[in-house]
């Protein structure tokens, strides 16, 4: 990734662009950018169940989940984009389990 050498920080920062509930796949997708370039990041459904209080069937309250945990949910995003290489990531529900150790 450009500007990324061994050893160099990431710049990872988040967009205003709204999160969107993808019910096929069962995960809110949303957007980051590493170095300037925008990855489409997501975070799954189970996830947003077992740590942020999701209560599916209903989109407006799993999008309600992802508001409240959004402030966790970009911490272990970019933890988990700076251990990748920047590579967009799916935040599955272990994930938060491991971070919180």
């Amino acid at each position: 990734m450009p500007g990324n050498e061994q050893g160099a920080a990431m710049d990872v920062t988040f967009p205003d662009d709204p999160p969107m509930y993808d019910g096929a796949q069962l995960v809110v997708r949303f957007m980051a950018a590493v170095d300037g370039v925008p990855l489409a990041c997501a975070v799954t459904l189970e996830a947003l169940e077992d740590h942020f209080g999701a209560q599916p069937p209903l989109e407006a309250d799993i999008l309600r989940a992802y508001e409240t945990g959004k402030g966790r949910i970009r911490e272990v995003c970019t933890r988990a984009l700076e251990a990748n290489g920047g590579a967009a990531v799916v935040l599955r529900s272990g994930l938060f389990r491991i971070e919180s150790a």
